[in-house]
């Protein structure tokens, strides 16, 4: 795989998911997604078994981007050596009131992506866990625990990202009450 052609792809694919997921969830300014990724899986290797740091870089710098542009807040999920824990700026962890928790990502214990974000973020900080508006999910990674409920499953125009199966979702207001209710 060419480092050069997976930037322009990264870039790409993560563009578009968020444009997709901003408008199909009505994503908020300021809003948060998370993204959960295997550089092994993006490679085509096994998930968990071939961790490509050049990688790691790409993806969470094209994440980023895509994020700021739309004036989303980038999130990103750690594997499970870390207990799946959310990469995300100290100051959004703070607005939000996550519990912090400390660990530095690796490539081998946390992941190529987080510990790539962990580097380009300003003020990094790490969170047990979080309810996001909306979620990327690239090689498998099972994100769907941070996403706040009720959350919807979006088909969008990329399945894959490198070799890597490629899932979205966002979350919508659940509906209670019952035939009498009325909603917006």
């Amino acid at each position: 795989m060419e480092l050069v052609a997976m930037k322009q792809e990264a870039a790409q694919v993560l563009e578009t998911c968020i444009a997709e997921l901003c408008q199909a969830g009505s994503l908020p300014e300021g809003g948060v997604v998370v993204l959960g990724c295997s550089t092994s899986e993006v490679a085509g290797g096994r998930i968990g078994k071939a961790s490509v740091p050049e990688l790691g870089g790409i993806i969470a710098e094209a994440m980023l981007t895509a994020c700021r542009k739309h004036g989303l807040h980038a999130a990103f999920q750690c594997c499970e050596h870390l207990n799946r824990a959310i990469v995300l700026e100290q100051d959004v962890l703070r607005e939000l009131r996550l519990m912090q928790v400390r660990a530095v990502p690796q490539p081998k214990a946390g992941g190529s992506v987080p510990a790539a974000a962990w580097q380009l973020m300003e003020k990094p900080a790490l969170a047990m866990q979080i309810q996001a508006d909306a979620a990327i999910d690239v090689g498998d990674t099972l994100v769907g625990m941070h996403i706040r409920p009720v959350a919807v499953p979006l088909r969008g125009e990329y399945k894959k990202l490198g070799e890597a199966n490629l899932v979205m979702a966002y979350s919508r207001l659940p509906y209670i009450g019952g035939e009498r209710a009325k909603y917006e």
